[in-house]
């Protein structure tokens, strides 16, 4: 993968052509899902994937222009920083609140991406287009927060509210909540196996401080490390990596701290309770905050949570 800033002019432009085809069809799903439920969000959603594709044509004029016919092949996949969408067109029943964030995101960082596109340009002609570009994905990110409303009032202190709320998303809430559900799942077997092996809480204890631990570390250098905010405004990658690593260890520390109690199996039971409320909450929060149907979340969670308990329990007994 290419960092954003070791680009060439002529490979910004077809990112741009190609990013701006995919998102257009990614809006028309959008439509196709909402229409029969928000028919006029759905409008929208079909005048936005039109706009879309008169920004790739102007793009493809401008680059036809300047490099001639042949566009050479990359997407957003090829260049580190840019945000995977996560598939909800795919989903059957469509939350209307999901399709909103979702929207938000994509017009949030493309507007990131074509003004820092524009900075970098030396064509005149380029660098207003682009420049044109990053204000038009602004009105279009606010235009996606409001969506359901009947009256679209533009309200300056209101949209800089909700883009320092968008940013706090993804800068804070999203790699918090990330951590936390790794840590509370992948920390069960290691835990639970050291319990039933050893029958001793303390060094359970020592077991499970020392797998949250580990595993804070290992997602918080791979959070720092999948995204240097360059393009998305996804914040420092270092500072996401430490909230991630942070939540990881809590979340791991969650079931361990029962084990500071002597008596092994009041430790273990309490442990146990506490693991269940951690695995319905990280369900209810992948259904709130990761765009999961609720059931769907359920049974990837409880049952993964519980069969990661079990196998642990079962390796510990042995």
């Amino acid at each position: 993968m290419k960092h954003f800033r070791d680009l060439s002019e002529q490979e910004v432009l077809a990112l741009a052509v190609a990013n701006e085809e995919e998102d257009s069809r990614i809006y028309l799903n959008f439509a196709a899902k909402l229409r029969p439920n928000f028919p006029q969000s759905a409008k929208v959603f079909e005048e936005m994937a039109e706009e879309e594709q008169g920004h790739r044509h102007a793009l493809l004029e401008d680059y036809r222009r300047r490099f001639g016919d042949e566009l050479p092949y990359i997407t957003r996949q090829d260049v580190k920083g840019f945000l995977k969408r996560n598939p909800l067109w795919l989903l059957d029943n469509l939350r209307l609140d999901a399709v909103r964030r979702q929207a938000e995101i994509m017009e949030m960082e493309a507007a990131a991406f074509y003004a820092k596109s524009a900075e970098r340009s030396r064509d005149v002609g380029t660098r207003k287009l682009l420049a044109d570009l990053a204000e038009i994905e602004k009105k279009h990110e606010s235009l996606a927060a409001k969506l359901g409303e009947t009256t679209l009032t533009p309200d300056i202190k209101a949209e800089e509210d909700a883009t320092a709320r968008r940013l706090f998303l993804l800068q804070v809430v999203q790699p918090g909540l990330a951590g936390l559900i790794d840590g509370s799942v992948s920390t069960l077997a290691p835990i639970f196996a050291a319990a039933f092996a050893t029958h001793n809480s303390w060094d359970t204890f020592l077991v499970g401080l020392a797998a949250s631990i580990g595993a804070g570390i290992s997602m918080g250098l791979t959070e720092a490390l999948s995204d240097d905010g360059e393009i998305t405004d996804r914040g420092h990658p270092w500072l996401r990596g430490g909230i991630c690593g942070l939540m990881t260890a809590v979340g791991g520390l969650g079931h361990t701290l029962p084990y500071l109690i002597p008596d092994f199996w009041t430790a273990t039971i309490t442990a146990g309770v506490i693991v269940a409320i951690e695995l319905f909450a990280i369900a209810w929060i992948r259904w709130k905050y990761m765009e999961t149907p609720f059931t769907l979340a359920i049974v990837q969670v409880v049952l993964g949570g519980l069969l990661v308990l079990l196998t642990g329990i079962f390796i510990g007994s042995s």
